[in-house]
């Protein structure tokens, strides 16, 4: 059944993160080479601080080119108390908080820590995964 699948089963485990005191314009880089719409921010002791994203990004370019105000860090664009997930929450939960929260991403937190990140497009890899691998029992009938 696909609500058994959790979240540390399709969590990327090593996915870029930044820290607080990047400076914004390498975090756009970086987001970019990635081909990556987000990743989190943690600090020395990987704990999950925030969460930048493709938005908070142009909200630094906006104070670039509109109110000739210079870049700034990841820390001065970052979403802060952003939610996390349990690494063992089971996927259909994992969809419902991205949905109700309207993010993209998560960090998955374990013991207080930063373990990996669960995203929409982890969840949608679950499901596809699930439905051939039900389409090939059913196949084998």
């Amino acid at each position: 059944m696909f609500g058994s699948i959790v979240a540390k089963d399709y969590m990327s485990i090593k996915p870029v993160t930044f820290r607080a005191d990047t400076h914004i314009f390498e975090a756009i880089q970086v987001l970019l080479q990635n081909k990556i719409s987000g990743a989190t921010v943690v600090n020395d002791a990987n704990e999950a601080v925030g969460v930048i994203s493709e938005m908070d990004c142009l909200q630094a370019i906006i104070n670039v080119g509109y109110y000739d105000q210079g870049g700034g860090y990841v820390g001065d664009f970052m979403t802060r108390n952003v939610e996390s997930i349990d690494q063992n929450i089971n996927i259909i939960d994992a969809a419902q908080l991205l949905l109700k929260t309207k993010r993209r991403r998560m960090p998955v937190i374990e013991d207080g820590k930063f373990k990996g990140q669960i995203s929409a497009r982890s969840i949608l890899m679950a499901f596809k995964n699930f439905r051939n691998q039900d389409q090939s029992a059913e196949d084998n009938r």
